[in-house]
């Protein structure tokens, strides 16, 4: 995977099972977002990621809450195209992902931790939690380390915020808990889940996919 393959909106999928994980990637096909990222601390994260990319070829799937090297690695084994991280990543984690062409989105707050991140070689920072930092934090972090960073907001983004948020310098967004309600996907009901997804897709504007 590449960076340019980046959707500029991410589901983030936090403790569903595989067949949850299904209802979401089934509804997605009913949308233009179709990227989501999988925990780890979700029951059989791996495996389930392995499963949704080998079904849904159309659908970005990503590990998140990487940790460490050992999580790194079995990412790259479950075959997903980018991972995630709430936390700095060393520079081999980086360059190990960079060599399996997975992309990086690695984690930072301070304007010295996002440039030690796109240092060691990341793809996209991470500003994690964005809502504590504002809007605009984006913009301010583009002045000094420079216009072309490529930076994600997540924490706090929902479809009440997320034009802020684009508006403010982010070139992406993870969205977790506010994208669907947690009944319809522990239910499959593939109608709401839909809905949710267009719901946000109308407040984003047009997506086209990057």
């Amino acid at each position: 995977m590449k960076v340019e393959d980046i959707q500029k909106v991410t589901a983030i999928l936090r403790g569903y099972d595989y067949e949850q994980v299904r209802n979401v990637a089934e509804a997605m096909m009913s949308s233009n977002i179709r990227s989501m990222e999988i925990t780890t601390n979700s029951p059989d994260a791996f495996e389930t990621a392995k499963k949704i990319s080998d079904e849904f070829k159309e659908i970005s799937v990503g590990m998140g809450t990487i940790m460490n090297a050992e999580h790194v690695d079995k990412a790259i084994e479950a075959g997903v195209g980018f991972i995630l991280t709430p936390v700095m990543l060393d520079e081999s984690s980086i360059k190990k992902c960079k060599e399996n062409n997975v992309v990086t989105v690695i984690s930072a707050l301070t304007p010295s931790e996002v440039n030690l991140m796109f240092s060691y070689g990341a793809d996209i920072v991470k500003i994690f939690p964005a809502k504590n930092v504002g809007y605009d934090y984006a913009k301010a972090l583009k002045g000094p380390l420079g216009k072309e960073i490529k930076l994600m907001a997540v924490g706090g983004v929902s479809k009440n915020n997320v034009k802020d948020f684009i508006k403010g310098g982010y070139s992406y967004v993870g969205v977790g808990s506010s994208m669907f309600n947690k009944e319809d996907v522990k239910n499959g009901n593939i109608e709401n889940l839909v809905k949710s997804l267009k719901e946000f897709e109308n407040e984003m504007g047009v997506i086209d996919g990057k």
